[in-house]
């Protein structure tokens, strides 16, 4: 090969190198120039090998870059590798920043790392932040869940069916960990429950049903949640039934039931009795019968033997025959064990 063909050679490669870096040169520009010229303009210094980078992590560029100008705009010190990192995460970067931005308009302290904490968390950082600023209302209890009234008792046994609602605003610092809607309900509930049972009668809760809410409220029942009760208002209250009535009228019916069986009992006990008395009374007039039985017997063996004579035998009949008149005047049983007529 001849000088001159390895220089145009050459020459070509060059070319082809140098056509390559620029078409690539076209592209990246033609691809990121809006996106820088949009941070460039916005003061978000973001470079375009910054962009570059973005692309070949498979970053969108374009959500990082509306993040930072709404962040600078806002006047919020945000760095692009920490809104990458977040976007890599899965992170909601526009949210994150858009509820740094409302957080500093309203006062309340937000940085960067626990925004974006609580959005990692699955927590909606932009609503918690709205609730910091417009309190919600929680109903108690949740009508979602098929439970119109939250029903206690007095002392007196009268029933109180109550509606409360409980006015709340995120606590920020306990927003990941803390518990949800559903504790505070259930607390509020319970103290409800407790303070009603508390009360001598109905009717000083009908009074002043204002006593609930203050008692509530001073139980400190926010501790461990993501909110803030800020107030506790009762919305209805109405009388149930007489329960501690309905508990007493069990109770007698019960006391009757008890008594009807033991006096069931007593009364099988005395049937018992009296069958086995009349057994007795059966058993011993057979064994009179049979002793009566054996007095004839004995009359012949002491005829035969001669203790006894004739005389003797007649005066028996004889005193048998009286005794047998006696008791036939009297309608009582002759001595021969017959009914006297």
């Amino acid at each position: 090969m001849t000088p001159l063909a390895a220089d145009v050679t050459f020459s070509q490669i060059v070319l082809i190198l140098g056509g390559v870096v620029l078409l690539v040169f076209l592209f990246v520009l033609l691809k990121f120039v809006k996106l820088w010229i949009q941070a460039y303009f916005s003061k978000a210094d973001v470079s375009i090998f910054s962009l570059v980078g973005m692309w070949l992590r498979k970053v969108n560029a374009g959500v990082i870059v509306n993040s930072k100008i709404m962040a600078v705009q806002a006047g919020l010190k945000v760095d692009t590798t920490s809104l990458e990192a977040l976007y890599l995460a899965g992170g909601h970067v526009p949210s994150v920043i858009k509820a740094m931005v409302a957080a500093d308009r309203a006062g309340i302290p937000l940085d960067f790392k626990t925004a974006a904490g609580i959005d990692l968390a699955g927590r909606n950082v932009l609503e918690a932040i709205q609730t910091s600023v417009n309190p919600k209302v929680i109903d108690c209890p949740d009508p979602s869940k098929g439970v119109d009234t939250i029903d206690a008792v007095a002392r007196n046994g009268i029933q109180i069916k109550v509606r409360a609602r409980v006015t709340v605003r995120t606590n920020i610092r306990q927003l990941v960990g803390g518990a949800t809607d559903e504790t505070i309900i259930a607390r509020v509930g319970e103290g409800i429950v407790a303070t009603i049972g508390s009360a001598t009668d109905h009717k000083e809760v009908l009074a002043t049903p204002d006593r609930i809410s203050k008692s509530v409220l001073a139980k400190g029942l926010d501790a461990g949640t993501a909110y803030e009760i800020l107030s506790i208002d009762i919305a209805d209250v109405n009388v149930g039934d007489n329960i501690g009535a309905r508990l007493q009228a069990d109770q007698a019916e019960a006391d009757k039931r008890v008594a009807q069986a033991k006096a069931e009992e007593r009364r099988s006990l005395a049937v018992a009795r009296e069958q086995e008395m009349q057994a007795e009374v059966v058993e011993n007039r057979a064994k009179v019968v049979l002793a009566e039985a054996e007095i004839p017997m004995a009359i012949a063996n002491a005829l035969k033997s001669g203790n006894m004579g004739a005389l003797d035998y007649f005066n028996l009949k004889n005193l048998q025959a009286d005794t047998d008149m006696r008791r036939s005047l009297g309608g009582g049983e002759r001595a021969d064990g017959g009914k006297a007529t």
